[in-house]
């Protein structure tokens, strides 16, 4: 017996697999993962005294503590436990990748697939390199189907896990300018996240195609197995209604159009990709349309916050330009109300191009009817001080005072940045109550 399949022979027995003793729970595998500023093989002690099972280490001075198994790397042979254990399941396992809306597609596959299978799908953002093997190793006996989102800022970060996970079927959601610094721009993320793609070629598995993409709309009928979404000759169709706020769908089978509780026509695709891939799997449509309206977005993804001064789309949980472009289109359409109000915060990990990506969206807000708009960061303050029109602030806490002095009234906010710069908590300062 191998030393990997020793361990997996211990992981059977074991109450789940961790790599925080601040969340380590009694019989469970503990790895010691080691990164720029913290070493977990420092708790290898500390994990045993806690009752983990089996503690895997890459740190020789551990060998003689009684319960711990020095590896010649702890990271991969926590990607190697977990590539052993997808190799014993018999189940469909579906990996989506893209540069926006991955979660959000996730979350809503997720609940239409819930209507037929057992599923398990990523827990919040766990879809690196270290949260992809957690994800596959928490797939018990009674799951029927998993749902696997993968991330990457670089390329060759796909291929990799595509390689832990061997999905048998995949998405991409889009390909957008995300982690342009890191991709080293638009053709890197297109090779980047078209790995998985590969992957799934290579290995004869299936792909479900957005035709609304231009990018992936090109690679329509390349591959040997594919399931086409959302336009009228594609093998499942789907049509926006109205989006303001809400979107409303109208899909093939059924005669009345879905009401969502959620926001943008951005949502669409993700929203038809769900539905597309419920009925690739078989699930009843009534069943899929109802889980899809049940939907509520959380943890500040197009979030609406209603208040009785205004309205707040709350989508502060990232931001490329893409996404903020995509997010001012819905504002431009949406209708309603009396005013209209944007705040924009820097965007992250655009490295040559950010000058030149947040040039554009200024640009473009300072041509735009929107009846105010505030800026926040360095960057876009750096771009926009001497505009007379637009306000900008380098710091979040000069917006907080500013917006404070603000009465929106009847107006619908628009509340978008990068994750870093936290602009949820820009909600305590506007009175939209």
């Amino acid at each position: 017996m191998t030393q990997i399949e020793s361990i997996y022979e211990i992981y059977l027995q074991s109450a789940g697999v961790c790599t925080d003793t601040r969340a380590l729970k009694k019989r469970e595998v503990f790895f010691c993962l080691k990164g720029p500023n913290f070493d977990a093989n420092s708790f290898a002690h500390e994990a045993i005294r806690q009752g983990a099972i089996l503690v895997v280490s890459d740190d020789v001075a551990n060998a003689k503590i009684e319960g711990v198994q020095v590896v010649e790397d702890a990271l991969k042979t926590l990607q190697q436990l977990a590539n052993l254990h997808r190799s014993k399941l018999n189940i469909p396992v579906l990996a989506i990748t893209g540069s926006n809306g991955k979660t959000t597609t996730k979350e809503l596959i997720r609940e239409v697939l819930a209507c037929k299978y057992k599923v398990l799908a990523t827990k919040g953002n766990l879809n690196n390199h270290i949260g992809v093997p957690l994800t596959l190793l928490s797939i018990g006996a009674e799951i029927e189907f998993a749902v696997i989102e993968m991330g990457a800022n670089h390329q060759g970060e796909i291929a990799q896990l595509s390689e832990i996970a061997e999905p048998n079927f995949g998405m991409i959601t889009n390909l957008g300018k995300a982690h342009l610094e890191g991709f080293g721009g638009v053709q890197g993320i297109i090779k980047g996240k078209t790995e998985l793609f590969r992957f799934l070629q290579k290995t004869g598995g299936t792909i479900f195609l957005n035709t609304t993409d231009p990018v992936l709309a090109e690679r329509k009928g390349t591959h040997t197995n594919e399931f086409t979404f959302p336009n009228q000759e594609d093998d499942f169709a789907a049509q926006l209604v109205e989006a303001s706020p809400f979107v409303k769908v109208k899909i093939e089978g059924l005669t009345e159009p879905i009401s969502t509780q959620m926001i943008g026509g951005y949502n669409f695709p993700n929203i038809a990709a769900a539905l597309a891939i419920g009925k690739y799997f078989g699930v009843d449509m009534q069943k899929a349309a109802e889980a899809i309206s049940n939907y509520l977005p959380e943890n500040n993804r197009s979030q609406l916050v209603k208040g009785k001064q205004a309205t707040i789309i709350l989508d502060a949980y990232n931001a490329n330009p893409t996404s903020m472009n995509a997010a001012l289109d819905n504002m431009d359409n949406i209708k309603g109300y009396t005013e209209k109000w944007v705040i924009l915060g820097d965007m992250y990990e655009l490295g040559d191009t950010s000058d030149e990506e947040h040039q554009s969206i200024v640009n473009r807000l300072r041509a735009s009817a929107f009846d105010k708009v505030f800026l926040c960061g360095r960057k876009f303050h750096s771009i926009n001080k001497d505009s007379p029109t637009i306000a900008s602030f380098e710091k979040r806490e000069d917006l907080e005072i500013e917006l404070t002095q603000q009465n929106p009234k009847a107006a619908v906010i628009l509340i978008k940045g990068s994750r870093a710069m936290g602009l949820e908590k820009l909600l305590n300062s506007i009175n939209y109550e």
